[in-house]
Formats: structure tokens, C-alpha cells, sequence
């Protein structure tokens, strides 16, 4: 152990924004717990490059016993590749009735649709496994709602939006087919050219393309 300048954190003061961490080119300063923290003495050349740089002021630096700065540890710990967080689970938004879905979100760029007519769920039990992963959601009637409003409705989410393709589920009775019909009617008001696919449930829950 030496006396010598190093960077000193008041917890009290740190909001964890991370604003430090990418001019500790050491890597010394990592957020953890919701705070930046030095992770190890050895890789804080005291020098405060990251002095500055945090909006609540609560980095300083301090004269205190702590190892050496160790440059071969430095090299040795930034050269380690950085262990991949596990992907979170897309959540589904809400709501996801198309009268109620908003006309603009941050959830539709790159989108994958799922337009699902409401009966689908109660005939085809595997909704939840075999369609929505990775897809967002909605759900209409074309018989009891207002089929024109949809297209209306629909084509401004397109237009505005980057959706990457619609996926369609609706029942064998008639008219559900009637979602084919606005999807279609939506994407020529849009003016967009989006991959489209259509299955088709069967009131005992089989499912056809």
C-alpha cells in the first residue's frame, strides 16, 4: 500500500447515469449496485480524466492509502471480453385492442404485427406459444367494429411507423376474412410495401396457411 491521489465516489451524490464510465479509458469505474464504483485500486491512475463529467459533482479525487497502479492489470482486465448480459424477454404492449393501440410508438419500429381476429384465442390455445413470441400484438373484430376506421386506423400506424410485416390470424366463418381486406386496404394508404402472411383458424383449433 502507497499514499498516493486516487478517485473517490460519494455515493450520497451518484445517481448511476454512467456518465464517468466511458472516460475511464482504465476501465477502473463500473456502475454497480446503481452506483459508480472504482472496482479495484490497482486500475485508478489517480490522473481524473473522468473529473467533470458527472452532472451531480460526485466524483473527486482523494490522497488515501491504495495500491499501486498497475498498468499490466489494466490491459489484462479491458483485453477480458465483456460477458453478454441474457436478453430480456420482450414485454407485449398494451393495450392491444386496434381502436386503443396508439397511432405512434417507439414499440412498432422494426416490428413484427400480429393482427389476431378476438375470436382466435378462445378456438386456438396455442396463440400465446406459436404466434406471439416476437411479434406485437392486436386484436379486432371486422364484423362488430368499424372496418373502415381500421383502415384508417391501421394505415396511419404503418405509415408512420417502420414495421417490418404483418402477421394475420382470423377465423374460417366469413366474415373474418374481412381483416385480410383492411390490412390490404391499410398498407395501399400507407404507401408502403410490408410482407404480409395470413393463417387461418378453424373453430376446432386447427390452423392453415
Amino acid at each position: 500500500m502507497v499514499a498516493r491521489k486516487i478517485v473517490k465516489i460519494d455515493e450520497a451524490l451518484c445517481t448511476g447515469c454512467g456518465n464517468c464510465i466511458p472516460k475511464c479509458t482504465e476501465g477502473a469505474l463500473q456502475i454497480v449496485d446503481g452506483k459508480a464504483r472504482v472496482v479495484k485500486d490497482v486500475y485508478c491512475d489517480g490522473l481524473g480524466a473522468c473529473l467533470g463529467h458527472c452532472p451531480q459533482g460526485a466524483i473527486a479525487i482523494e490522497e488515501r492509502e491504495a495500491e499501486g497502479f498497475d498498468s499490466e492489470a489494466v490491459h489484462t482486465h479491458i483485453s477480458k471480453p465483456k460477458e453478454k448480459k441474457p436478453e430480456k424477454p420482450s414485454r407485449p404492449q398494451w393495450p392491444v385492442q386496434l381502436n386503443l393501440v396508439p397511432i405512434e410508438a417507439s414499440f412498432y419500429q422494426g416490428a413484427d404485427l400480429l393482427l389476431v381476429a378476438d375470436c382466435v384465442p378462445v378456438a386456438y390455445p396455442g396463440l400465446h406459444e406459436v404466434f406471439m413470441p416476437g411479434k406485437r400484438t392486436m386484436i379486432g373484430c371486422p364484423k362488430f367494429d368499424d372496418a373502415q376506421e381500421y383502415v384508417k386506423k391501421l394505415g396511419e400506424i404503418l405509415k408512420r411507423n417502420k414495421v417490418a410485416s404483418i402477421t394475420i390470424l382470423y377465423m374460417e366463418v366469413p366474415c373474418c376474412s374481412g381483416l385480410k381486406w383492411i390490412v390490404d386496404q391499410a398498407i395501399k394508404t400507407s404507401g408502403k410495401k410490408i410482407l404480409v402472411k395470413s393463417y387461418e383458424t378453424t373453430i376446432d383449433g386447427k390452423v392453415y396457411s
